[in-house]
């Protein structure tokens, strides 16, 4: 699908406003959810768990002093367990709240304060569970003579030398009242939970309300944007977040509409800057077909031409690659100490016979101390080549190119000064900018070649200025981060 096709397709997109309220509220909203489900579960488990937790430890205290005090009888004698103990369950005081039990080593009843038949076998697990384990056991579940859920608590009695188990005593209360009392707490918490939620729901809709309408008319511009109407602005009237995201978006405009300038220019700049060598190399290649290698005169003029030509290519294109690796971030250093006399001595001598041969004089100071860097000596060079190209393309026959390297301060200083017809002053703030070539007569170039030795520097530590004024020439200053003096060998 072609990028028209999708921008008709999203115009003819209906637009769910409505659906953006809905998604808005539940976005909004699904925090306080998730909050509020939680608070209630805490509250019914903690609740469920105090209550429950609580009758356990009361039954179970119950039961291990009830059966240390029987225990106290059976050593005595078993005549005087089985009196007490009769007569401890048949006065039980709590009777209506609480059913005690004392029962024999087959599992089966002896007494019961709830005046069940002796010989009842209980139906919960707790009983057999303490007579086998000899010890105390409390039991949940539903009681199958009643169907109602109950909680039990059985301790074992038995002979303290020995350690014989000749019965146990067991309490067992209802869990109806305690579960009906539960039912209501979570149903209060409930209550609270859904008015909370109606509060956060309400203020949550009345807040949107006030937001939505800005935000339609951001989607708009969006809209415009994305169908090319680049720059467009929105005026902003709030100066909250949706002010703050209006700015955004006209700052998102501004900047889309330059970006598409620059690319705009690339393609033009680059179409530009390859038809013209390509013109040249592909013309002189067919003049040398045809029978241009018989005049040996034309032949090397042609082959000095494409030769010519073919490095501007492959300059062009090593500058379009080490702008590709800065903008990804992926220029790698080769980092060592060196003196940096050295670097812009190099370059020089290999533009002393190009410059030469247009009629420009170069000149050389190179001071008598040492400049040492750390860094890496082949990217700098190229940054020389860069600034002295540039350079010998403004000077024009006649014209002059000074260098100086030395130190200031503690930095490296390397200078290129030319005096053709400089820099305009509109033009010098953007001079370093991608693909700018400003409005000045141009001379052959993509635009990039200051960009790309500017960011080199950086990444060295250091910077690159240029000052410039018509009719008296550009002055190129590099400074770089001196390198830490060497530790002398140790003796």
């Amino acid at each position: 699908m072609t990028e028209e096709a999708k921008v008709k397709k999203q115009k003819e997109r209906p637009r769910r406003y409505g659906s953006m309220k809905r998604r808005w509220i539940l976005n909004s909203l699904s925090f306080t959810i998730a909050v509020i489900l939680l608070a209630v579960t805490i509250i019914c488990g903690a609740s469920t768990q105090y209550y429950y937790s609580s009758m356990q430890t009361g039954l179970l205290n119950r039961a291990n002093s009830t059966a240390q005090l029987m225990n106290v009888f059976l050593n005595r004698s078993f005549e005087e367990f089985y009196e007490n103990g009769a007569s401890f369950v048949n006065q039980f005081a709590e009777k209506e709240k609480l059913e005690l039990q004392l029962v024999d080593s087959t599992g089966r009843v002896m007494f019961s304060s709830a005046g069940i038949t002796a010989g009842f076998i209980p139906t919960t697990g707790d009983v057999a569970q303490c007579l086998d384990g000899n010890t105390t056991i409390v039991w949940i579940g539903i009681n199958e003579s009643t169907g109602e859920r109950v909680m039990s608590a059985s301790a074992p009695v038995g002979y303290g030398g020995s350690g014989q188990v000749i019965g146990a005593v067991r309490y067992c209360t209802s869990l109806v009242k305690a579960d009906r009392q539960l039912k209501n707490i979570w149903l209060a918490a409930g209550l609270v939970a859904l008015g909370v939620f109606g509060l956060v729901f309400l203020s949550n809709y009345y807040f949107i309300r006030s937001i939505v309408n800005p935000v339609l008319r951001l989607n708009n511009v969006a809209r415009s944007i994305a169908a090319g109407s680049y720059g467009i602005q929105m005026e902003n009237d709030s100066d909250d977040e949706i002010g703050e995201l209006c700015d955004s978006i006209n700052y998102m405009s501004d900047q889309i509409a330059r970006s598409e300038k620059m690319k705009n220019d690339i393609i033009s700049s680059i179409s530009h800057e390859l038809r013209t060598p390509l013109t040249s190399i592909g013309g002189w290649t067919e003049t040398l077909m045809v029978g241009g290698m018989e005049d040996r005169g034309l032949a090397l003029k042609g082959l000095a031409i494409i030769n010519k030509e073919s490095h501007r290519l492959s300059q062009m294109v090593e500058e379009l690659l080490d702008f590709a690796r800065l903008e990804g971030g992926r220029m790698q250093l080769h980092s060592e100490r060196f003196d940096l006399r050295g670097e812009l001595a190099d370059a020089a001598f290999i533009y002393t016979d190009l410059c030469k041969r247009d009629g420009i004089t170069m000149q050389y100071d190179e001071g008598e101390e040492p400049v040492p860097v750390f860094g890496d000596k082949d990217r700098l060079r190229q940054v020389f080549l860069n600034i002295l190209d540039n350079a010998a393309k403004y000077s024009g026959p006649g014209g002059k190119i000074e260098l100086a390297v030395g130190r200031e301060r503690d930095k490296a200083l390397a200078v290129i000064r030319d005096h053709g017809p400089g820099i305009p002053a509109a033009d010098l703030p953007y001079i370093k900018d991608k693909f700018y070539r400003g409005a000045a007569p141009k001379k052959r170039g993509a635009g990039i070649g200051l960009s790309v030795c500017d960011e080199i520097v950086k990444l060295h530590g250091g910077t690159l200025t240029i000052d410039s004024q018509e009719g008296e020439g550009t002055c190129v200053s590099i400074r770089l981060p001196l390198a830490p003096a060497e530790k002398p060998p140790e003796a």
